[in-house]
């Protein structure tokens, strides 16, 4: 059988593009077909983009610390429109880095909405072509509930185009995205509310994370309001917003921002002309080699559920290509110990299992934990404090996970995840010198754990 390429890759995203570029690095006659933006959301909408909102949240505590260190300004004024133009400038260079990478390893760009017809064969932009082996990694989708005046919110996608920084932000959900927004709203000036139907911020993140950054965020001047939810927006006569909760309250607001959960992007994607079978969550079933049900096509990254975070992708998109075309060195994704960080203010880092997950999976565990006020705040008036939490294996010595709540957390953390991955022991940090004075000298000099529960 005749096959144009060995591998049809829809989705320029991080995890496609890694597909690409590698494989046609190992040989392979290789396209990439994109219908938005080259990058994926990480780079246009989603962590790139964002980790920039979140530096330029944080340059207001910068300047509230910095008269205690000798340094006088006059009271500084922000500009989201400056903040928003420079950021599109940077993902534009981001966006011909990723063209340049596909064209210098010899992959062939198709700019278009690409659709399977049959499990070999892409139509894009009126023309077909047929593929040995097709990859879909086309990521995800912000999701918004079915409520009266749904239309009237915004998601992730349109945050990061907004003309103006509204004076009010609403922002509903607890997870990540919603945290990190609402840090990055409260942090250039909005007066932020987030609306959660839970119990507390951070489901499935360790208890102690979840409970030192809502006291964190409340200390901020954050609003948290739990155990609510929205039934209907409604628009005021003045352009503002009104939403109303299920409990009857209403808040005012200008501006409604969802981040409840993102689904997967297979919208007129061809399916079911193949057969792709999709799990119960809506996302494709895949095999532990990304193998869908459809023996031709494989999926990776957002679309098939496992672990939603780029470097995940990425190890997925290496380990397609290597699978397919340099099988001598393929070695599967090991899932255990990936570490994660939230660009909330303040920062969090964490690697390895909750105390939660170490206890409910049978591991008689200590605990060690400090929490203080970093040097860095020593000559202002701040009473953030930081977290640093250590869960160890007491048959074993092993260090089960480490979490973190506090500045450059997730910098911190990805060394340490090198120690765990490596099986490090709580004696290996014990033996270790600190490297002083700095807050991350704290995971090395934890001596006493906590009274047992």
């Amino acid at each position: 059988m005749s096959f144009d390429f060995d591998l049809f890759v829809i989705g320029a995203g991080s995890g496609g593009v890694r597909a690409a570029r590698f494989a046609a690095g190992f040989g392979a006659r290789v396209a990439v077909a994109e219908s938005r933006y080259l990058g994926g959301t990480c780079v246009n909408v989603g962590c790139v983009p964002k980790k920039l909102l979140v530096y330029s949240a944080h340059f207001s505590e910068d300047f509230d610390q910095a008269s205690g260190f000798g340094w006088t300004t006059e009271k500084p004024k922000f500009d989201w429109a400056t903040l928003i133009t420079n950021k599109d400038r940077e993902i534009h260079r981001l966006n011909e880095v990723y063209r340049s990478l596909l064209a210098n390893s010899g992959v062939t760009l198709m700019e278009g909405h690409a659709r399977l017809i049959d499990p070999h064969t892409v139509e894009i932009n009126g023309q077909q072509f047929r593929a040995a082996n097709i990859l879909v990694a086309t990521g995800g989708w912000p999701h918004v509930p079915e409520i009266p005046g749904k239309e009237l919110a915004i998601t992730s996608n349109e945050a990061f185009f907004l003309k103006e920084l509204p004076r009010r932000v609403l922002v509903v959900g607890g997870g990540y995205i919603a945290v990190e927004f609402a840090s990055i709203f409260h942090g250039v000036g909005a007066e932020t509310t987030l609306v959660y139907r839970g119990e507390k911020i951070l489901r499935g993140f360790d208890e102690s994370v979840r409970q030192h950054l809502h006291e964190e965020l409340t200390k901020k001047g954050l609003t948290l309001e739990y155990n609510a939810d929205i039934a209907r927006i409604d628009k005021q006569a003045d352009g503002s917003l009104q939403v109303t909760l299920k409990d009857g309250r209403k808040i005012a607001t200008d501006c409604v921002f969802y981040a409840t959960g993102r689904r997967p992007m297979l919208d007129n994607l061809g399916l079911e002309n193949t057969a792709v079978s999709l799990d119960e969550k809506g996302f494709i079933k895949v095999d532990d080699e990304y193998r869908t049900t459809e023996p031709s096509i494989l999926a990776l990254g957002d679309v098939i559920g496992r672990v939603q975070l780029t470097p995940v992708a990425l190890a997925e998109g290496m380990a397609v290509a290597r699978r397919l075309f340099r099988p001598e060195e393929y070695r599967p994704v090991d899932y255990k110990m990936i570490p994660t960080a939230v660009f909330s203010l303040p920062n969090i880092g964490t690697v390895g299992l909750s105390e939660e997950e170490a206890r409910n999976a049978g591991h008689h565990v200590a605990i060690f934990e400090s929490r203080f006020r970093p040097m860095k705040l020593s000559f202002s008036a701040s009473e953030e404090k930081t977290l640093m939490k250590l869960i160890v294996d007491i048959e074993t010595d092993k260090v089960l996970g480490c979490h973190m709540v506090g500045p450059e957390a997730g910098e911190i953390i990805q060394g340490i995840a090198v120690a765990l991955k490596a099986g490090a022991t709580k004696r290996i940090f014990d033996d270790t010198i600190g490297i002083h004075p700095t807050s991350a000298e704290e995971f090395v000099t934890l001596r006493t754990p906590l009274p047992e529960k």
